[in-house]
């Protein structure tokens, strides 16, 4: 079986600013999560910070065989995530998925894009 229950982002940050048009060229965070099972995920994000308590769940669904990207600067309930400040993550899967962190820092036209895989847990 491909993928793990549970996976964390240590890091994370959504820059301030962008440059470009959007919502292509705006800044963001985004978790990728595969579902290579048969089954619908049903995902949780818990959003971890360094000077204040978690935010979340936020509750997420990647239906069987397929992928989904999730921008975190989009992520509403239970509340938004702030742009400007380090933040880590914790993502848990009631079936085995994989993850990958991406974000793309678009503050000067000189774009940054930064991809890394997620680390498991159990």
């Amino acid at each position: 079986m491909t993928g793990k229950h549970t996976w964390a982002i240590p890091e994370g940050y959504i820059p301030e600013g962008s440059t470009g048009p959007e919502p292509e060229m705006e800044s963001h965070e985004t978790v990728c999560l595969l579902n290579a099972t048969d089954e619908d995920a049903t995902v949780e994000i818990t959003v971890y910070f360094t000077d204040r308590g978690p935010i979340g769940p936020y509750e997420k669904t990647v239906p069987a065989e397929r992928t989904r990207h999730f921008r975190f600067n989009e992520f509403e309930d239970p509340e938004p995530i702030p742009t400007g400040e380090d933040f880590a993550s914790v993502i848990e899967s009631d079936v085995p998925v994989v993850c990958q962190h991406t974000r793309l820092d678009s503050r000067q036209a000189e774009n940054a894009l930064l991809s890394t895989i997620a680390h498991p847990g159990e």
